[in-house]
């Protein structure tokens, strides 16, 4: 492992890089619940959704670990599944196999663009401070949404997001694993978000927001109802096309935005302000959403929880392999993994987001047509729900700014491609 992984070079070791793996997928072990809840709701068999995700996030987080040998996991995207439920489904009224037949084709088509070089150059062409104000804008929208799960911040229809009551054990328990978590991470205790996790769990149960399980082991139910379902005979429709551009424009720029943000994180940009690796791992993304849509599930991504393995030290792709082991464990022990509640979670989401908003110390906040893109980038996350679109507001107005401050020699042609797809985007 020390050879194939490279430990001693990127400072880490066996346990360190196991903790943080195992730290990521608790902290993304709700989609092997939620998934196959979304997914129902289209007329899937939540059973088979539940194993065609743990098995889809095997097979991408191995690739991610062992091919591209980066700490991240993946595993069927929030967002993407409700737009393939709610939207193809059950508003444009298309089958779940037409839907899949749409993540097939993007998977194929994702593939292809990463073959040809086309996704790695859309990476090199986002600004370097956009780059970092991705990282500072995912660790305020991680720390959003292990908030909005746990029920410490709710919608409201007049303001938006409003507090929680407090008084509620969920909300309570949160606020304590928080508490608790920080003392950790002050003392620097090693393991410091996993060590949380579990205290929390336990303090969980007697105030009755845990539950422990009726079971322990069970048997994956079967993927047969949902195993290549395809429908073709609509792949030239216009509806497909507008399907499939969407699910490729959210799906390109979520894991664009997640990959670059965490791996600013983890300080692995080379000198150029690149991911290292980074065609590999836009490979391991396609071949994720590829399998998945054969086993039966949305879209795979790369999961921006992936930044609380990190946050513990995870650095190279035995972080990724074990997190792929838990997800193959779930398969078998689903009424165990059960007891990690958002409620669980929050407090590691809660820290990881302040420590991604550390590179807001390297952003030049002096020159205007630097900081306001920056400051879009960072704030669009949370406020519109999106990574994707985020990145969209930060790079339009950089190449605006640029362009009409005198400053358009500082502007790639890839940037401005790339701002012109955004623009596509919203006018589609």
């Amino acid at each position: 492992m020390e050879r194939f992984f490279k430990l001693k070079e990127n400072n880490t070791n066996v346990r360190q890089e196991v903790v943080a793996g195992i730290t990521t997928f608790m902290t993304m072990a709700y989609i092997l619940i939620v998934n196959p809840t979304i997914l129902s709701a289209a007329g899937m068999d939540s059973g088979a959704v539940f194993t065609a995700t743990a098995l889809s996030s095997i097979v991408a987080t191995l690739i991610m670990g062992i091919y591209a040998k980066l700490p991240f996991a993946q595993a069927p995207g929030m967002g993407l599944n409700a737009f393939f439920a709610y939207t193809v489904v059950l508003q444009m009224g298309y089958s779940f196999e037409f839907a899949l037949t749409a993540v097939l084709l993007e998977g194929l088509i994702f593939i292809l663009l990463t073959l040809f070089n086309v996704r790695e150059a859309i990476v090199d062409s986002i600004p370097v401070n956009i780059k970092k104000a991705i990282s500072i804008g995912i660790g305020l929208f991680i720390a959003l949404l292990g908030l909005e799960a746990a029920g410490v911040v709710i919608g409201d229809g007049a303001t938006i997001l409003a507090l929680g009551d407090v008084r509620n054990n969920t909300i309570l328990l949160s606020l304590i694993g928080i508490v608790i978590t920080g003392i950790l991470v002050a003392r620097k205790v090693k393991g410091a978000l996993f060590l949380g996790m579990i205290i929390t769990t336990i303090i969980g149960i007697p105030m009755g927001v845990i539950e422990l399980p009726n079971s322990i082991v069970s048997i994956p139910p079967s993927i047969s109802s949902t195993f290549m379902k395809f429908e073709w005979h609509n792949i030239f429709s216009f509806d497909m096309v507008i399907v499939l551009f969407t699910l490729l424009f959210m799906d390109m720029f979520d894991t664009i935005g997640t990959l670059v943000g965490v791996a600013t994180k983890a300080n692995m940009l080379d000198e150029n302000g690149r991911v290292k690796n980074i065609k590999k791992a836009l490979f391991a993304d396609a071949i994720g959403t590829t399998v998945g849509a054969c086993l039966g599930t949305s879209t795979v991504s790369t999961f921006v929880e992936s930044a609380s393995g990190v946050a513990e030290g995870g650095r190279t792709g035995l972080t990724a392999v074990s997190t792929a082991f838990m997800f193959f464990l779930a398969l078998f022990f689903a009424p165990l993994f059960a007891v990690i509640t958002p409620a669980v979670t929050a407090s590691a989401l809660v820290l990881v987001g302040l420590f991604m908003i550390e590179p807001i110390k390297e952003i030049d906040l002096h020159d205007f047509t630097e900081a306001i893109p920056a400051f879009l980038t960072i704030i669009m996350m949370p406020f519109a729900y999106s990574i994707s679109d985020g990145i969209v507001f930060g790079v339009i107005s950089y190449i605006i700014l640029k362009l009409f401050s005198g400053k358009r020699k500082e502007i790639s042609l890839t940037t401005v491609i790339l701002g012109l797809v955004f623009l596509l985007k919203f006018l589609i």
